[in-house]
């Protein structure tokens, strides 16, 4: 039977999209000011970095931390209180004026944001059956895309203008207005609490995080993130020092790379729910390792060459990323359905943020810039891909028995 789409349907999914818009903003904004941020506060680049990770860390602990109670509230409640704390704490970065506090209002940020993507796909699992799921999740990851095309050149820009606070005060700004959408509209999502079987918090994060069923899952969730997060953060380096670009051709790369992923993105969604959320995980898989085994490789390239690899390997790494949420998202009891999903999200920023220091260890970067090993990066993300698809076959034909 075809999923009717209503409009309150297509209203969730535009709100979402536009809530993980600001959620991805907040958190991807703060690396391209680092130069200011670094220079006004007079703070060395080890400490810039501490603001960074620390961010990714306190959304991974929050997230397990919350857990436990996700299943407990209404999910619009739940949302709603974790996307205040988010406005506040971004509002907090825009008037920080020395590092300490900085710091702390970073880790304040991540306690709360870090939670917020969770409850988001579980409410969409709890909304939209699992035939539909690829689409609508595809969609709502075109914020990360948005967030890198629209957001971040006006964040740069007026962060140019009146300092480098004034993105966040920007975000806090949207993000209100966004939390009032939830209030008013956003109608309480409550059918999980009538299959509620524990109470006790930590008694239900503990067993949804040993649950041997949801495992394969947990771990798979895990390798993804560590993939990712090896190559995002000497992307532009890379790019500059291997590939011959230009300082001033790298926005135009994100942009181009940006807005293909944003059409990408929902074509992705509707092709995972064609012909199957595993056929297009492997599919894509397979397809993102090759890009990435030729690409690492590279040496002086020309542009046009550099945006067509750049652009397929983030459309199918969204891919994977969305038909793998859409497998996942099946995976848990209606009744652990949050905790789970929460799980997930603290998964991927703790190995995350693991995995870009490992990175960093492997990486050598030459007086002149070039760096060198990184291939090595390449084999070990290509590693790490061969293993999620295996480990999400087995995901899969769990989820299919359940059927």
């Amino acid at each position: 039977m075809d999923f009717k789409f209503t409009p309150y349907h297509v209203f969730v999914v535009g709100l979402l999209a536009f809530l993980q818009f600001t959620v991805v903003l907040d958190f991807m904004i703060l690396s391209p000011l680092g130069v200011l941020v670094m220079s006004e506060l007079q703070i060395p680049t080890e400490k810039f970095g501490y603001v960074v990770s620390a961010y990714a860390f306190s959304a991974g602990i929050s997230g397990l931390l919350a857990a436990g109670f996700a299943d407990r509230f209404d999910r619009k409640r739940l949302l709603l209180f974790f996307y205040i704390g988010f406005v506040i704490a971004t509002f907090l970065c825009g008037i920080a004026v020395h590092y300490e506090f900085l710091l702390f209002v970073r880790i304040l940020t991540g306690m709360f944001a870090g939670v917020l993507s969770s409850i988001s796909f579980a409410i969409v699992a709890d909304l939209f059956p699992l035939q539909v799921r690829g689409r609508v999740m595809g969609f709502i990851m075109t914020a990360f895309a948005a967030s890198q095309v629209f957001g971040l050149p006006i964040g740069i820009y007026i962060s140019n203008l009146w300092g480098w606070q004034s993105p966040f005060l920007m975000i806090a700004g949207v993000s209100a207005v966004v939390g009032v959408f939830i209030l008013l509209f956003l109608k309480p999502v409550t059918s999980h609490l009538d299959q509620k079987t524990d109470t006790h918090a930590f008694h239900h994060l503990v067993t949804t995080l040993t649950m041997p069923r949801y495992l394969p899952a947990f771990i798979a969730t895990t390798l993804m993130a560590t993939g990712g997060f090896m190559l995002m953060p000497f992307g532009s380096a890379f790019s500059v020092h291997n590939l011959g670009m230009k300082l001033e051709d790298l926005p135009f790369i994100y942009m181009v790379t940006g807005i293909v992923s944003m059409l990408g993105g929902p074509i992705m969604g509707r092709l995972s729910d064609s012909i199957g959320k595993y056929n297009m995980f492997l599919i894509a898989s397979t397809i993102a390792a090759v890009i990435i085994l030729y690409f690492t490789r590279l040496k002086v390239t020309p542009l046009p060459i550099v945006l067509v690899f750049n652009s397929l390997l983030f459309v199918f790494i969204a891919a994977r990323m969305i038909s793998a949420n859409a497998i996942n998202s099946a995976v848990p009891e209606l009744h652990d359905r949050g905790a789970f999903m929460a799980i997930s999200s603290s998964i991927q920023q703790i190995s995350g943020g693991i995995a870009a220091s490992v990175a960093g260890l492997i990486v050598i970067q030459t007086p002149s810039g070039y760096l060198e090993r990184y291939e090595v990066l390449g084999y070990v993300v290509a590693t790490a891909i061969v293993c999620t698809i295996l480990l999400m076959y087995k995901v899969n034909e769990m989820v299919s028995g359940k059927k």
